[in-house]
């Protein structure tokens, strides 16, 4: 235990041996929500977990909660981030989502999925695009 909090806390300050997959997520997150907090949402948290998955950020827009996928890319060559939310992808946020709001006790809330899609040109930021209400809670998901 002892041994896995010192390795937590050594990778917090020594990330230079951090894999480039995981300095640009980081970076990503980072600026997408900096983008978010200057749109006027509010933050609430960051790497939601549950059993089904993982939510980047989740913030309040006004009465809505907000919960937001975060593609960061170096290049569009084949296709735009977002495009990466597929299917499989919408359901897993959606359950996780779910996991969230009973972890609030179920409030009756709206809700909606963003994604910002964050692009790295040489390891800096070149642009952040913010994609609101991308796809509706899964189908079997939704409220009825």
């Amino acid at each position: 235990m002892l041994i896995a909090l010192w390795q937590r806390l050594k990778g917090m300050w020594n990330r230079d041996d951090e894999p480039t997959h995981l300095r640009h997520g980081r970076i990503g997150e980072q600026a997408a929500r900096k983008h978010l907090q200057q749109l006027g949402m509010k933050y609430l948290t960051a790497n939601f977990r549950s059993k089904r998955g993982e939510i980047d950020l989740i913030f309040r827009d006004g009465q809505m909660l907000v919960f937001v996928e975060v593609k960061t890319r170096s290049s569009e060559s084949w296709t735009r981030p977002a495009a990466a939310v597929n299917a499989r992808k919408r359901r897993l946020l959606s359950q996780t989502a779910l996991d969230y709001l009973r972890l609030l006790k179920g409030p009756r809330v709206a809700i909606r999925f963003d994604v910002v899609e964050v692009l790295l040109s040489d390891g800096t930021i070149s642009e952040v695009r913010h994609l609101p209400n991308t796809f509706q809670l899964a189908a079997p998901y939704r409220y009825g």
